[in-house]
């Protein structure tokens, strides 16, 4: 394993200003989470996509906090010198005691670094009542997945001016309240550069363009694991997909010719 020095909340604000971009990836166990950190990533975002990317779901509203710790020490495991971000599931801080017993899990039994979640200026008060209690915020605003259902699908935010002053609002607001980075998910590449100009605190972007201080991006779309949909915002850098599904054809077309295992792989 790389031994290296873990990032701390206080280092965001630095890299911000010497322009050095911060790289994140989620990751949902200890293998991944491994090749993660020997790669050099930054942040390991432990996300409630995990419903969607490993667990089936159609959404990420039925994963629970018990799913997320669980994955969260997994990826602790193999990742023990990377800032972690745990991801609170929906409906886990919807009044700020829930969000403090919750959160308090996440860095109490997880080893989890910092807690992310969704929501801008009516979160604000929850992120201040975890920042009061010693718990680091990772804010997120823009498209929200955990309000898909509210939203009508998973849409562009900020595209009309009404809409993109709303966000700019929240932006404020969860600086305001002590979140020392936020993720700008799926909005114009222009306001996320006003809103990455306008904050003191880190911006991180997922469809959100360029001018954003780092980036996040979901493990399956990077290694090529999905079938089929690849959302706009992201780049395949691998087809371990497809290598896969080549692996089990092989290795059931030898076992079905007789021809695995052979007498190299006999004891």
């Amino acid at each position: 394993m790389n031994e290296r020095k873990k990032l701390t909340v206080s280092a965001f604000r630095k890299m911000k200003a010497e322009k050095h971009p911060a790289v994140m990836v989620t990751a949902y166990d200890s293998f991944t989470a491994a090749f993660a950190e020997k790669a050099g990533i930054d942040l390991i975002l432990v996300g409630d996509s995990v419903g969607m990317a490993q667990m089936g779901y159609s959404s990420t509203v039925p994963v629970t906090m018990d799913d997320m710790i669980h994955h969260c020490k997994c990826v602790r495991r193999g990742a023990p010198n990377t800032f972690l971000v745990g991801d609170m599931p929906f409906a886990s801080y919807a009044f700020p005691e829930q969000a403090v017993k919750n959160a308090c899990r996440f860095i109490q039994e997880a080893g989890c670094d910092c807690v992310k979640l969704e929501g801008g200026k009516e979160t604000a008060s929850v992120i201040a009542k975890l920042v009061e209690t010693g718990i680091p915020v990772m804010a997120h605003i823009g498209l929200r997945p955990q309000q898909v259902n509210v939203l009508g699908g998973y849409k562009i935010q900020g595209k009309t001016p009404e809409a993109a002053e709303r966000l700019l609002e929240d932006a404020d607001a969860v600086q305001a309240a002590g979140a020392f980075s936020v993720v700008l998910e799926c909005i114009p590449a222009d306001l996320a550069d006003i809103v990455t100009k306008r904050l003191q605190i880190s911006t991180i972007g997922i469809g959100a363009g360029i001018h954003c201080d780092g980036q996040v991006q979901v493990v399956n779309d990077i290694l090529g694991l999905g079938l089929d949909f690849l959302p706009k915002h992201a780049k395949r850098y691998a087809r371990i997909g497809e290598e896969m599904i080549r692996a089990f054809e092989d290795y059931a077309s030898e076992v079905r010719e007789g021809t695995f295992p052979g007498l190299e792989n006999s004891h």
